[in-house]
């Protein structure tokens, strides 16, 4: 399919499964097919209107369903929790401006921004404001933005609050967003179809910020800076220029020579060579279990990285970056990236308890305003910026897992894969998802083979299956990967593994040895 062919599918996810199949392809109702070529933007609210009509008969009335356990028919309700979906989509389902300056729906208009002149950007600071009254930070005026904070923090934005910001919205379907009025420059551009729903107005979280493309973002913005590379450093020229027209940091303007040409002062920040070569090891040394990442050396290039992809980055965040940086970097950066990274894998634990996403509410507002004195105000995107309201939003909406993007881009990939008739692909989907569905229903009959609900683990290597009965001190199990190497062992890691063998195997057959 063309890249400038846009079709957007809108998926329902059945909650009141067990959260192993909740999240499952096989239990996603495809429940609209938008058409393309061009994306519906403002107006896709035309094209959700039967949804929503559907979801207020659900609520309101309900449908007979038949229930196998108990053997008989009940009025089944249910009722739209929220949606999930990437930053872009969220402007256009919420109605919020999210590229301008109130770009964070959840500040509102008490968005804090400054449009770099020289970059071109908004940068989004202010994370002071988020910490405690009496924090030593807020009284810092030098080693931020030249000012004290005094400001709280901004409130969670209701349903109520949004309403009547709206209230005298006027915006006609079918015409651009830039003709809308009635409400402040730069921040609604449309009343959601979504409040049309009786619920819709009490619900906390209304629409999900994506923790997938805010650790993408992130961790892009973090490597490419730290390794200095091209065009996607937040260290340039321009950041340099506009640190000078910000009047701040003056150790870092750029300094010109006597030829004219400008030079940027050197900073803390960015690697050496030989902290570079210390770096790319050991992403390229890097070994895991088998599916769990991709070969992420692979995207390693002469002390180059690129074409990183959205997992490749969870993986760096969640378990490489703060290794990598240990010997590699200024130990004032090593140590609030490592903080960084630990609040990443917190928050994407399975397991979440309140005390502890409340300290998580603090910990990041003070690495984020850490961060603020040590990178350069064009470092903080939109992106990094929203970091500071996952932990609270997850206090409301649960774990991540069942609110991120992984299994929706997964089922997009399925659906692209469709597609064989270029011309019309929107029918391709239909037809090969409703033929889709007739083999994952009949599947749940078939037994005794693989199928969609019932299939044989891909690496098998539970000791369990082994063939042999008698006891083995090295039993066959797992399946060769790769290529064969042969190297010949040391004395020292020889005899490490014949003590490792001699003390952690408690079968009979090294009894004798011992003695």
């Amino acid at each position: 399919m063309r890249t400038i062919h846009s079709t957007w599918p809108v998926i329902l996810m059945p909650y009141n499964l067990p959260p192993w199949m909740c999240m499952k392809q096989e239990f996603f109702i495809l429940s609209l097919l938008i058409p393309g070529p061009k994306a519906s933007g403002s107006n896709i609210d035309v094209f959700l209107q039967p949804l929503i009509e559907e979801l207020n008969e659900l609520c309101d009335v309900g449908v007979e369903t038949y229930d196998a356990s108990a053997k008989k028919i009940f009025q089944m309700r249910a009722a739209l929790t929220r949606t999930i979906n990437d930053f872009p989509a969220y402007g256009t389902l919420s109605g919020w401006c999210t590229y301008d300056r109130f770009a964070c729906p959840s500040c509102n208009i008490n968005t804090q921004s400054r449009r770099l002149r020289h970059g071109k950007k908004f940068c989004y600071m202010g994370h002071r404001r988020f910490l405690k009254l009496r924090h030593k930070y807020r009284n810092d005026a030098k080693s931020f933005d030249g000012t004290k904070e005094t400001r709280l923090a901004p409130c969670l934005v209701s349903g109520s609050l949004v309403l009547n910001q709206i209230k005298d919205i006027k915006f006609i379907v079918g015409q651009s967003s830039e003709g809308v009025s009635g409400v402040m420059k730069n921040t609604w551009k449309k009343r959601s179809i979504f409040f049309n729903l009786p619920y819709w107005e009490s619900n906390l979280v209304r629409h999900n910020l994506d923790v997938m493309h805010i650790e993408k973002n992130v961790c892009d913005n973090l490597i490419y800076t730290l390794l200095g590379l091209g065009k996607k450093s937040k260290d340039n020229l321009e950041a340099r220029l506009d640190l000078k027209d910000m009047k701040i940091r003056p150790s870092l303007w750029p300094q010109y020579r006597a030829s004219g040409r400008a030079y940027l002062p050197a900073t803390f920040f960015i690697m050496s060579l030989k902290e570079k070569e210390l770096f790319f090891e050991v992403l390229q040394n890097a070994k895991f279990p088998h599916g769990y990442a991709s070969n992420i050396s692979r995207c390693i290039r002469k002390r180059n990285i690129s074409g990183l992809k959205t997992h490749d980055c969870h993986v760096i965040m969640q378990e490489l970056l703060s290794l990598a940086l240990r010997r590699s970097i200024d130990k004032r950066v090593n140590s609030v990236i490592i903080k960084l990274c630990t609040f990443f894998r917190a928050l994407c634990s399975k397991e979440l308890k309140l005390d502890e996403l409340k300290l998580l509410e603090e910990k990041i507002s003070e690495i984020l305003s850490t961060m603020e004195k040590l990178f350069l105000p064009g470092f903080f995107t939109i992106m990094v910026h929203l970091v500071i309201h996952l932990a609270a939003e997850a206090e409301y909406a649960g774990p991540v897992h069942y609110r991120w993007m992984y299994p929706i881009e997964r089922y997009l990939a399925t659906l692209k894969s469709y597609v064989h008739n270029c011309a019309c692909p929107e029918g391709s989907i239909a037809e090969a998802y409703i033929a889709n569905e007739c083999l994952a229903f009949c599947s749940r009959y078939l037994e005794g083979g693989d199928s969609r609900f019932y299939c044989s683990r891909k690496c098998d290597d539970d000791i369990e299956h082994a063939t042999s009965k008698e006891k083995c001190l090295f039993p066959t199990v797992g399946e060769s990967y790769g290529g064969v190497d042969v190297f010949e062992l040391d004395e020292k890691i020889w005899l490490q593994a014949h003590r490792h063998v001699l003390f952690n195997c408690d079968s009979e057959v090294v009894e004798n040895y011992k003695n």
